[in-house]
């Protein structure tokens, strides 16, 4: 098996591309090795090489955080690709019993149209570019024009991803969908 990686826009995270779907749709992130313990058989064995501290699957990918000062990739990238070929040889399940539950959005009904817009524009625009940089977006509410987001992988603790929040989808959400005021994330 032949696992390709790519460098992101944070230097703290590697993307691990395994030739082959990892989620359905969607994306699941592991901030903690107690979460990854509960949750996923694959993000547990990654934490479990020590300098692992955030774990994010995508499609067609696995976004791996080490520790900024305590690992080198060139020490830690092995470690993680022996996992990677490991697991998916084993063909054993991405996650325990059950995926993780997405978190509840109790967005005002009188919004629903506007947020249908903003989440079509995080979907078709936003998340495939970010998904690219080994990161996800993902929709957490709005409220009184402000939209919240929440940043994965890669984006979370990226030294541009508030620029890219600022500059970028707070600008084509006021853009597409005047209602927006702010982009703030959670």
């Amino acid at each position: 098996m032949y696992i390709e990686t790519e460098r992101t826009p944070n230097p703290a995270t590697l993307k691990f591309l395994a030739g082959r779907t990892v989620l359905a749709e969607g994306s699941a992130e592991f901030a903690t090795a107690e979460a990854a313990d509960e949750g996923s058989p694959l993000a547990a064995a990654l934490f479990a090489l020590g300098d692992v501290t955030r774990v994010l699957f995508g499609t067609d990918f696995i976004a791996v955080t080490k520790a900024e000062a305590s690992a080198d990739w060139s020490y830690l990238k092995p470690q993680v690709l022996g996992v990677l070929v490991d697991h998916f040889s084993s063909n054993a399940p991405l996650f325990t019993a059950q995926a993780p539950a997405a978190a509840a959005i109790n967005d005002d009904p009188e919004d629903a149209e506007i947020v249908a817009q903003i989440i079509e524009l995080i979907d078709t625009r936003v998340r495939p570019q970010v998904a690219n940089d080994g990161g996800d977006i993902i929709y957490r509410g709005f409220d009184k024009g402000v939209v919240s987001l929440q940043m994965q992988g890669a984006c979370s603790g990226c030294p541009s991803s508030t620029a890219t929040l600022k500059n970028g989808i707070e600008s084509l959400l006021k853009y597409y969908v005047p209602e927006v005021t702010e982009v703030r994330a959670v």
